[in-house]
């Protein structure tokens, strides 16, 4: 079982920057996949940034040279550093995790959302 708790999220004016914060909590065998989609009004959540364990991070086309994913793996964190925002940037922000459970079993893991604002 795995807690997602992210922070960060809050009002900035088009060009400026944020940084998300997700932290982990609970037990787990791995945390094979962690990363962050949003959601914004009238719209599907959408994938923003993905880094798997040891792996390379994949990013929505959208983003790619705003937005910079990292992991620290000792703290059980992902984070999403945004720069450059734009008003579409405007969304919900949700981390994301795919863990293998002590027992092996596959599952993926939600939190609770925060919001990004990006005013014109």
């Amino acid at each position: 079982q795995v807690q997602l708790v992210e922070s960060g999220g809050g009002l900035v004016q088009a060009g400026g920057s944020l940084r998300l914060s997700c932290a982990a909590s609970g037990r787990w065998s791995r945390l094979n996949v962690m990363g962050w989609y949003r959601q914004a009004p009238g719209k599907q959540r959408e994938l923003v940034a993905v880094m798997p364990s040891g792996g390379n991070a994949n990013y929505a086309d959208s983003v790619k040279g705003r937005f910079t994913i990292s992991r620290d793996n000792a703290k059980n964190t992902v984070e999403l550093q945004m720069n450059s925002l734009k008003p579409e940037d405007t969304a919900v922000y949700y981390c994301n995790a795919v863990a293998l459970s002590t027992s092996l079993r596959s599952n993926e893991y939600w939190g609770q959302g925060t919001q990004v604002t990006v005013s014109s």
